[in-house]
């Protein structure tokens, strides 16, 4: 018997987990879930989180810090506010922006603790 019928023979008769109370996720909730992933799928972007982490920025802020020109962080924060993952408030001229959630604050810092892993 080749490996993968072998294979294929131990799955067929593993004793499964009761799955009677397992329901499938919500198709929306994967849809939404991602849209999130695709727009965390961008170094600069992922960069432009990691200083939101801590703190609210203004864009000029984030600018600076990045050594980024104003049209490009505007952009990604545009994309990232249009998933919800950053918020934003008006402070006279300055408009601040941080995480919107300790969901997103979580993702973020296991997406980067998990990029800092050793191979």
């Amino acid at each position: 018997m080749s490996a993968v019928a072998n294979e294929d023979q131990e799955f067929s008769d593993h004793e499964h987990s009761d799955t009677q109370n397992v329901a499938p996720t919500d198709i929306a909730a994967c849809d939404r879930a991602a849209a999130i992933f695709r727009a965390l799928g961008d170094t600069n972007r992922l960069r432009l989180l990691s200083l939101l982490m801590t703190n609210e920025l203004c864009v000029s802020e984030m600018t600076a810090l990045l050594e980024d020109n104003l049209s490009a962080v505007s952009q990604r924060l545009k994309l990232l506010r249009s998933e919800r993952i950053v918020v934003s408030r008006r402070d006279g001229k300055h408009i601040f922006y941080s995480l919107s959630d300790g969901h997103v604050r979580d993702l973020i810092a296991n997406a980067l603790a998990h990029g800092n892993e050793p191979d």
